[in-house]
């Protein structure tokens, strides 16, 4: 054990960037569990009447998850994993690989405050959707990019703003985010909810999750909730 945990300090001093530098490989799945992290799954809260809910995947659901929650009109958001196969898988799973899930949240929102559309533009800007099976220093197709749909409007919103993304030459390189018909959404361990809020020393948080959200935040500042 006090290998493993040298170990874990080790990856952290050098910048250990990746999503699972915090506890998602073996070596600090071990560790995590013996610090006492609640590794039952979260549970999925209650659709409120008017309410409605989206699911997105793009990369690390750390800070997909915080820039989510920061919007108004925006109630509560929940890590997990969709797109894949298995049956409530756990996050080894997902990392091993095989599940075909990606990791992504959902959006619990009211559509008189904050629209479908507008989700979209954040979701586009606050990744990177160009980039295959990758987001920054994580790669898998479980760190994918994808918006999921729920409904024919939904399919064509999304199509659309990849259309105006692509036409405002944002990014570089051709946009291969997934439009994928919404099946399941699996929520992620309760350790996983709040981790950019609840962890801000973390090394990830800090060297990957943090920029990504003040580059998100600087760009849209009219949409964040004064306490985020």
């Amino acid at each position: 054990m006090m290998m493993k945990r040298l170990l874990f300090l080790m990856l952290a001093a050098v910048g250990a960037a990746s999503c699972d530098a915090g506890s998602g490989n073996p070596v600090t799945a071990a560790i995590a569990q013996a610090d006492g992290r609640d590794h039952r799954f979260a549970e999925l809260p209650k659709q409120l009447p008017g309410e409605a809910v989206a699911t997105f995947a793009s990369g690390c659901y750390w800070c997909t998850e915080h820039v989510f929650e920061s919007l108004k009109g925006v109630r509560t958001v929940i890590s997990g994993h969709s797109g894949g196969t298995a049956v409530s898988p756990t996050y080894e799973q997902v990392y091993r690989g095989g599940t075909g899930h990606a990791e992504a949240v959902q959006v619990y929102y009211d559509p008189k405050v904050i629209s479908f559309p507008t989700l979209l533009r954040v979701f586009f800007v606050q990744h990177d959707p160009t980039t295959l099976n990758r987001q920054g220093p994580d790669s898998g197709d479980e760190y994918r990019s994808v918006a999921f749909y729920r409904t024919p409007q939904e399919k064509q919103q999304i199509e659309a703003e990849i259309k105006r993304v692509t036409a405002a030459k944002r990014y570089a390189n051709p946009i291969v985010t997934e439009v994928t018909a919404f099946k399941v959404f699996y929520p992620a361990e309760r350790y996983h909810q709040d981790y950019f809020k609840n962890n801000p020393n973390d090394p990830y948080v800090r060297n990957v999750s943090t920029p990504r959200f003040n580059k998100f935040a600087k760009e849209f500042p009219q949409l964040i909730k004064p306490e985020a």
